[in-house]
């Protein structure tokens, strides 16, 4: 199999750099338009797809983001390797803005998105025990570290629904109750979906301030975040660049079960399957209904 390295872009990242053959698609799905068109291209022999999960602009809400139809055009294209970047705010004092995290586990607060590509007339269940991909965050970390960021290897992230910024309380409840890392909008259902569609996904997340928890600090200031998005972006897009020479062009299995995230996952009897729903399934699942 060949490497299609996929990126979504959060705040602040709107494209890669240094690609060869760039060219910004649009993609048709099933789940409906996708944040923005695609951009395309080859990046050391890699080939690689960027899709701005905001939109160019900035125009999708975390809650309005049409996570399905962003994972299900990426599958479509090819992509087999998804890295989320995004803004996050951080509950450690070790975690400082300007860090970034290589996430690998989450905790799910939003409530008001479509979280599954599969119900009603096709059922499954996948595990997302372990949620990311750690061949894909191990490289994730080494780029990190050579474009000279400071990068912690494992975090919690917690979810939220948002736009608003956590109350004190839900930041000191996130923090010293629950055990989160860090704080941020979009992750979810973004890696459920990935995990359904049998892509391999690493999350990082960049740090811009520390939650309304720090006593230093108090409530999120959102001009503070803006100047260390802007050098976190900076960082990101190096980060991106270093990962086409980690990966390779050539991709063999994923050693930990990523891609086949379905195999014993659908639970509906194939008579009962609901044709309809199973062809709106073609990318993300197709190889199931084979």
């Amino acid at each position: 199999m060949e490497t299609m390295l996929g990126v979504i872009g959060g705040s602040g990242i709107y494209e890669i750099d240094g690609l060869s053959d760039a060219e910004w698609i649009t993609v048709d799905s099933p789940w409906g338009a996708p944040s923005d068109a695609i951009l395309t291209g080859t990046l050391d022999g890699v080939k690689m797809a960027f899709l701005p999960r905001h939109g160019r602009g900035h125009v999708h809400s975390p809650s309005s983001v049409p996570y399905r139809a962003n994972i299900d055009a990426l599958k479509r294209i090819g992509v087999t390797d998804v890295i989320s970047v995004s803004a996050c705010g951080s509950f450690r004092e070790t975690m400082a803005p300007g860090d970034f995290v290589i996430v690998d586990q989450f905790i799910d607060r939003t409530f008001a998105r479509e979280k599954s590509f599969f119900g009603a007339g096709c059922v499954a269940h996948v595990s997302v025990a372990h949620p990311t991909c750690p061949r894909l965050g191990d490289a994730c970390f080494t780029a990190a570290e050579a474009q000279g960021v400071t990068v912690h290897r494992g975090g919690t992230y917690l979810a939220m629904e948002g736009p608003q910024f956590s109350s004190l309380a839900e930041s000191r409840m996130y923090r010293e109750v629950w055990g989160a890392d860090v704080i941020g909008m979009t992750n979810m259902p973004e890696a459920k979906l990935a995990r359904e569609a049998e892509l391999c996904y690493a999350s990082v997340a960049m740090i811009t301030d520390f939650d309304s928890w720090h006593p230093d600090h108090g409530e999120v200031d959102v001009t503070d975040i803006i100047k260390t998005l802007t050098g976190n972006a900076a960082k990101a897009r190096g980060l991106v660049a270093r990962l086409p020479a980690l990966l390779g062009a050539d991709r063999a299995p994923c050693p930990h079960g990523c891609d086949r995230a379905l195999e014993f996952a659908i639970m509906t009897a194939p008579e009962k399957r609901d044709p309809e729903l199973v062809a709106k399934l073609d990318a993300v699942a197709g190889r199931m209904f084979a």
